[in-house]
């Protein structure tokens, strides 16, 4: 593996707690037209300050959010009632149980990608205007789990999340399938080639295929080039790696009149580049927080 695709990861912004939902604008305008329930807000804000440390003092927790000691003894006491945090006899202080775990069960690593990839798309939308995604490998096929095409003024079709694209027929589906362990790679192959739809038979061409992805591994990035009846659209899609581990791909989208490919390897790629690796950060750095609060809350804690 090339070592610009390896990702040696950089440091990156930490997640805020409730504040960083107003980055959303599906968000903003739910707010904007729905009352908001407080009381709900600030439970939230006191699981976000318990989950900070190791126990927390009901003055502790009240300072922390701003909030009378009054109300947020009664908020803990609430959590406690719905088997979400106890109190220690020992030290008095509030502590989260286990029961917290079954509430990100449902949130796997492709979402917590998609979490985390979101505003660093935003930004980098923001900076090169051209569209951004992030994909992930789904059965035979990648899906698109964030893209800022409605940021953007210069996408031309407009794309989702939930968007599908093909592994062959997509810069993120090439990304992806040269950079995977060599016997996801062949077994996907495998299953393209069986496949009866137009955009995976290019897989039967074996050599052809493997031709393609070394040149990716090579250079460190895909290209793909869609043909279209007034100018051809060019994506180019580097791999997210956490580790030696391939989460994602990220991929930008241009037209091949405005930019040409040599300028879009040159402005492009290492924007890509930097972004996908404090993607992958991030992921390692909320994975290693989880896993520091599940030693915490292990399975062996109750309540006195």
């Amino acid at each position: 593996m090339v070592a610009d695709a390896r990702c040696h990861l950089a440091k990156a912004v930490p997640i805020n707690k409730i504040d960083h939902l107003a980055d959303n604008n599906n968000y903003a305008n739910f707010m904007s037209s729905t009352r908001p329930i407080r009381a709900l807000l600030r439970g939230l804000e006191v699981l976000h300050v318990l989950n900070q440390h190791n126990g927390a003092t009901v003055s502790e927790v009240a300072s922390s959010i701003d909030l009378p000691r009054t109300t947020t003894y009664r908020i803990l006491e609430t959590l406690c009632v719905a088997g979400y945090a106890y109190r220690a006899a020992s030290d008095e202080r509030y502590r989260l149980t286990i029961m917290v775990r079954g509430l990100s069960d449902g949130f796997d690593d492709e979402a917590w990608v998609t979490q985390i990839a979101r505003s660093y798309m935003y930004d980098l939308c923001q900076e090169l205007v051209w569209p951004v995604a992030v994909a992930t490998l789904s059965g035979s096929s990648m899906l698109i789990r964030q893209t800022t095409d409605h940021q953007s003024p210069l996408a031309v079709e407009k794309r989702g999340p939930g968007f599908r694209v093909s592994i062959l027929g997509s810069a993120s589906g090439l990304a992806y399938l040269a950079f995977c362990p060599k016997e996801q790679r062949d077994t996907l192959l495998d299953i393209l080639a069986t496949s009866r739809r137009d955009e995976d038979k290019p897989a039967r061409n074996r050599t052809k295929v493997y031709e393609k992805l070394l040149e990716a591994r090579k250079q460190g990035y895909s290209v793909y080039r869609r043909p279209r009846r007034i100018s051809d659209e060019l994506s180019i899609a580097v791999p997210v790696f956490a580790d030696d581990r391939l989460l994602a791909s990220l991929a930008l989208r241009f037209a091949s009149t405005a930019v040409s490919l040599e300028d879009a390897e040159k402005r492009f790629v290492p924007r890509l580049r930097a972004v996908s690796q404090r993607i992958g950060q991030d992921f390692i750095d909320q994975h290693e927080k989880d896993a520091l609060v599940s030693a915490t809350i292990g399975p062996g804690i109750q309540a006195d």
